[in-house]
C-alpha cells in the first residue's frame, strides 16, 4: 500500500485516531472525566479541524468519548471540519486499546472512522495496528501520542480489516507548540 492511498478510491478506508485536546488539571472535588479543556486545547482543537478540512479528511461517522475534553475537543473540530454522525461511546473513556479496536470493527461499515479519545489507549492502539507508514509520520508517533495528536491509519478493503500490524500509517499530525 502507497502512502498515497485516498478516502474514495475504493481500495482503502482511514481510521483517524485522535487524542483529545489539552486539558486543564481537575480543581478540588472535580472528577477526571468532568476535566474542561484550557485555552491552549481549544485553539489546538479549532486548527486540528481546520487541517482536516485541508486535508480532504471526512469520516463517516465520529466515535466519540463522553469525556468533557473529548466533546469539547469534538465542538473545536466540528466548527472547522465535517465530523460525519457523531456517537458518544461512554466505553472511550474507560476501555483499553483492545476495547478500542472493537468498537472500531463494531463500526466498521463506515467508510471511514474519528476516534477521539484518550491515552495511553490512542498510542497504543496507534502502534498496534500500524504495520507500516509513511517514515516521517511514524518518527513523529515513535515520540509519543500528544494531546490534539491525530494518526491517519489506512486498511485495505475496508476498517473490518483493521488488526494489529494491519494499517499504513499515512500521515500523523501532531500540534505546533512555540
Amino acid at each position: 500500500m502507497t502512502g498515497n492511498t485516498k478516502q474514495g478510491s475504493g481500495s482503502a478506508s482511514r481510521l483517524f485516531l485522535l487524542r483529545h485536546a489539552k486539558a486543564g488539571w481537575a480543581l478540588p472535588g472535580m472528577r477526571d472525566f468532568d476535566r474542561p479543556l484550557d485555552a491552549t486545547g481549544h485553539a489546538d482543537a479549532e486548527a486540528l479541524g481546520a487541517a482536516m478540512r485541508e486535508e480532504g479528511y471526512v469520516p463517516d461517522i465520529t466515535l466519540c468519548s463522553g469525556a468533557v475534553r473529548a466533546r469539547q475537543t469534538l465542538e473545536g473540530i466540528a466548527g472547522q471540519a465535517d465530523t460525519g454522525r457523531v456517537i458518544f461511546c461512554e466505553k472511550l473513556y474507560s476501555e483499553d486499546a483492545a476495547g478500542y479496536l472493537a468498537l472500531i470493527q463494531q463500526n466498521a461499515a463506515s467508510g471511514s472512522i474519528l476516534v477521539i479519545g484518550h491515552n495511553p489507549m490512542m498510542e497504543d492502539l496507534a502502534s498496534a495496528i500500524s504495520g507500516d507508514g509513511e517514515p516521517e509520520a511514524q518518527a513523529v508517533l515513535g515520540a509519543g501520542f500528544p494531546t490534539s495528536g491525530l494518526a491517519v491509519i489506512a486498511f485495505r478493503g475496508g476498517l473490518a480489516n483493521a488488526a494489529p500490524g494491519a494499517g499504513y500509517l499515512e500521515a500523523f499530525h501532531a500540534p505546533a507548540r512555540g
